[in-house]
């Protein structure tokens, strides 16, 4: 219903097509696979791009708190003279950790869903997450505050804890 932005559907199962997908749950239940086959079957402008969040703290290693902008103020493209924002799913979330660039430590997947928030606010900029981490264990790690925005950015998409991981 998703993809075919089925509004009747959407709204028999409580789905905000305005907004992005979070999907979570035990390891090798098969979110990134179905986050892969939602992105085939969009149409090109709601396709998004795949992001592993621990190739994230890999780039902030790298070039510092221009990671955070590369995801969100600087996370447009242009079509004619339009500006339109790049969609993104960040996969895994919670498998980075916090890093130190020039001593100062920084969260960065809670600073791109922050700064992200406040786009998708402003600009209607969807994100997609998927995580093997609960409620609780997102709170904890990134704090109650991106926990309440999240809860405005997302529909959540849960996968029973006792799925059998699909790689074994």
């Amino acid at each position: 219903m998703y993809v075919l932005q089925d509004q009747e559907a959407a709204l028999k199962f409580n789905i905000n097509l305005q907004k992005g997908l979070l999907l979570s749950g035990p390891i090798g239940s098969g979110k990134t696979t179905l986050m892969t086959l939602i992105n085939q079957f969009q149409i090109p402008q709601n396709r998004f791009i795949l992001k592993p969040a621990r190739d994230i703290s890999f780039e902030f290693i790298q070039d510092g708190y221009e990671t955070i902008h590369s995801y969100s103020k600087k996370s447009f493209y242009t079509k004619g003279n339009q500006y339109h924002p790049k969609t993104y799913c960040f996969d895994d979330l919670g498998t980075e950790k916090n890093l130190k660039y020039f001593g100062n430590e920084c969260n960065i997947m809670a600073e791109i869903l922050l700064s992200r928030y406040d786009l998708f606010i402003q600009k209607q900029m969807i994100t997609h997450l998927t995580t093997n981490l609960s409620a609780t264990e997102i709170e904890n790690h990134y704090g109650n505050r991106v926990r309440s925005r999240m809860r405005e950015m997302f529909n959540l998409i849960s996968f029973d804890k006792d799925t059998k991981d699909k790689r074994a």
